[in-house]
């Protein structure tokens, strides 16, 4: 049944004002960042002010927190994204005993939230040495990462055509080639999903390098931001600036792999 065209246009009102409400915030921090930073500033007469990100760079020390958002979000991805390609395609694909349990136990990590264990889970790691590390940064995220990623590679495995597993099992191909050569090439998009849904949380967690990192050491871009405007400033110019920085690599990669994203979502919601 077509729509009416007094039904398009009301369809077309709506979805512009959730796109209006979702991204006036969004430009309001722009239009701060570009602005100046005090009234004397202000009396120059210039519209933008593309210094206040170079100004925030370097008083925030960005460039030190940076890296260690990128360091830590590198090992978070591709350590969970391999386990969870082989843990999904164990649940997917083979049945064994204490397969159900086993899966539930995956699955607490996604329904238990960080709150409620980060205090015994920093008083275990202090005990072995990792608080202060990049590994007791890195742990905890790469077994949220893992539960959450073995049950979106679970579904994707589960509604693989059969019959290409089959073909691969005639040819003589095993199960390690089954998965890497066959599986995952076919799986881009629900992969590709799962790699930037792992970066976008590991990029923007805030309280496990809090806690797991006292002393600063390990201290990630958006815990920096945090500590940047009572630190080195208090003017909302340079704090947006800062803001959009700290922001920017999630907008960029996923502007990158919006296509297999998109693409990833609507399958993983057909499949489900």
């Amino acid at each position: 049944m077509t729509a009416s065209p007094a039904e398009r246009l009301l369809n077309y009102a709506i979805l512009v004002g959730f796109a209006a409400f979702a991204l006036l915030p969004v430009l309001s921090v722009l239009v701060t960042a570009v602005g100046p930073q005090n009234a004397s500033v202000a009396r120059e007469g210039r519209t933008l002010h593309l210094e206040n990100f170079s100004q925030a760079w370097v008083q925030g020390q960005f460039s030190q927190y940076m890296l260690t958002s990128v360091l830590v979000s590198a090992l978070v991805v591709s350590v969970a994204l391999v386990c969870s390609i082989m843990a999904g395609y164990a649940f997917g694909t083979m049945r064994f005993k204490g397969e159900q349990v086993l899966f539930y136990t995956f699955l607490l990590g996604i329904m238990v939230p960080s709150e409620a264990i980060i205090v015994p889970l920093y008083f275990d790691l202090r005990s072995l040495g990792l608080t202060n590390t990049i590994w007791g940064v890195v742990l905890p995220q790469i077994a949220q990462s893992i539960a959450f990623g073995t049950y979106w590679m679970r579904a994707y495995f589960r509604t693989s055509n059969a019959s290409i597993i089959e073909a691969g099992r005639m040819d003589g191909a095993g199960t390690h080639r089954i998965l890497w050569q066959i599986l995952v090439p076919i799986g881009r998009p629900a992969i590709t999903t799962l790699v930037l849904l792992s970066f976008m949380w590991t990029w923007n967690e805030f309280l496990i390098p809090l806690v797991m990192s006292p002393s600063g050491d390990v201290r990630t871009a958006p815990l920096a931001l945090a500590f940047f405007q009572g630190q080195y400033v208090q003017g909302t110019a340079l704090l947006a600036a800062a803001a959009v920085l700290v922001a920017l690599p999630v907008v960029v990669v996923y502007l990158f792999l919006q296509r297999h994203f998109i693409k990833g979502m609507i399958e993983g919601a057909v499949r489900e």
